[in-house]
């Protein structure tokens, strides 16, 4: 990336100078700084501390409401998972949310029950929407009805609406990630599927209408890419199962974000290092045809391994670097800043921009998760929430 070759000439820059400009004697004096100066990476901004949550399983998504009130969704990679979304108190406690009885994953009323939510966003008007991918166990086909957007009113904690998903999906599907744009006489939303396999698609939806279009199916920027091995906490992350050779992880399209003015939406794989773009307004159109709208995906370079993105509303999209416990930022020239970082940022996950111009992201611990330890659960709670300041608006 730019920002790593400026450190690399910076570091060279710096020997260079010390030791053509000092005498003999003081450059060997100078030599150890010089070597330390060479090899030492350029410092990132620090991170502040703004929830630990006592979570009862891995908390990857979080939304925070204009008013304060902090939510987090914890998807069920298995059926052990008590809840999968829930609202966090003060003191870090998970209450069930909107209710205990709608966490019950109840496969005789698929649009009422909440199988396996990944994440959850605020529109415009402070409403909730979450995004329940109908997966009960983490994986296998989705519960028949079960693939879904809810709408929920903070004011009263009631269900305000439920938009099937079921047209969109496929017995592979793992819906993940969702930005929702309320505004202007429109009402959409766009979701990530990141697949069971290699295979992964974007969703479309009409909100007011309902209808629902699934898009770059098993397009090279929206499929989980071959021969890349994440590592995180200084260990490459791979399925480990108790007395089994480990397995590479895959993950087709995940994080997504949406630019200020809801044209432009920004995804890439879990399993990716590149970064990419399609125009919104191709992928409801009814005119447009796949193959149109797979011509219009813009690569944009090189960016990591992520899992969330979000923009901001100067059209910048933050990159969760999980492999470097760090936050990323991609300027709308290209230019990659690592502006954060944090040990305790272990698997950063989602992001979320309050008013007030903090940007916080969570600490899902996934690596840590038993599938990837051979059966042994290595998560700590409580889960860390980190923050920092930034100098724009959320979308």
């Amino acid at each position: 990336m730019p920002i790593a070759r400026r450190d690399l000439l910076a570091g060279g820059l710096t020997a260079a100078a010390l030791s053509t400009t000092r005498p003999a004697e003081a450059q060997a004096d100078a030599a150890p700084a010089a070597a330390a100066a060479a090899s030492t990476s350029r410092p990132a901004g620090a991170m502040e501390l703004a929830h630990l949550v006592q979570a009862p399983s891995t908390p990857t998504g979080l939304a925070i409401s204009r008013g304060g009130r902090v939510f987090v969704m914890m998807p069920r990679f298995n059926a052990e998972v008590p809840i999968t979304v829930g609202e966090v108190a003060p003191d870090g406690s998970v209450t069930p949310y909107p209710s205990a009885a709608a966490n019950a994953p109840d496969r005789s009323r698929p649009q009422s029950a909440l199988f396996h939510v990944p994440n959850g966003v605020f529109d415009r008007d402070d409403s909730l929407w979450l995004l329940d991918a109908g997966l009960p166990e983490g994986k296998g086909p989705p519960v028949p009805g079960g693939a879904k957007l809810v709408q929920v009113d903070l004011g009263t904690n009631a269900v305000r609406k439920v938009v099937p998903l079921e047209a969109g999906i496929t017995p592979a599907s793992s819906l993940n990630d969702l930005r929702v744009d309320i505004r202007d006489g429109r009402a959409l939303a766009y979701i990530t599927d990141q697949g069971q396999g290699q295979e992964g698609a974007i969703l479309a939806v009409d909100l007011a209408s309902g209808r629902v279009v699934r898009r770059l199916d098993g397009h090279a920027s929206t499929k989980s890419q071959k021969g890349i091995v994440k590592f995180v906490e200084k260990r490459p992350v791979m399925l480990r199962p108790p007395g089994a050779k480990p397995q590479p992880v895959s993950g087709g399209a995940n994080g997504i974000a949406l630019s200020p003015d809801g044209r432009r939406l920004y995804y890439a794989p879990l399993m990716g290092r590149r970064l990419y773009a399609v125009d919104t307004a191709s992928l409801l159109d009814p005119e447009a045809s796949d193959a149109e709208v797979a011509a219009g995906v813009e690569d944009l370079g090189e960016k990591g391994l992520t899992g969330g993105l979000i923009a901001d509303s100067r059209d910048r999209v933050y990159l969760s670097l999980q492999e470097h416990n760090a936050v990323g930022r991609r300027d709308p020239d290209g230019t990659i800043t690592v502006i954060a970082s944090d040990d305790r940022l272990v698997w950063a996950d989602t992001f979320w921009i309050t008013p007030d111009r903090w940007l916080y992201v969570s600490a899902a611990q996934v690596n840590r998760r038993p599938e990837y330890n051979g059966g042994t659960d290595q998560q700590t709670p409580p889960y860390a929430v980190l923050r920092l300041r930034i100098d724009a608006d959320p979308v």
